[in-house]
């Protein structure tokens, strides 16, 4: 799995504090820390897409 955070990023900080070891804040958005998801971190990536409020993590499988 990879995952990447858009422009429509608000840098509520949400994706950091559900999955720490793949997002962290930069200057204006979040971003992404990993060129590929762990597989035991994939839940929390996913929890954190569904939980942004602004939708800009986007997943992409395989």
């Amino acid at each position: 799995m990879r995952v990447e955070v858009n422009e429509d990023c608000v840098s509520c900080g949400l994706c950091v504090d559900a999955c720490p070891e793949v997002f962290e804040l930069g200057d204006d958005v979040a971003k992404v820390i990993v060129d590929v998801v762990p597989e035991d971190a994939e839940e929390c990536v996913r929890q954190a897409a569904e939980d942004c409020p602004s939708e800009s993590i986007v997943i992409k499988e395989g």
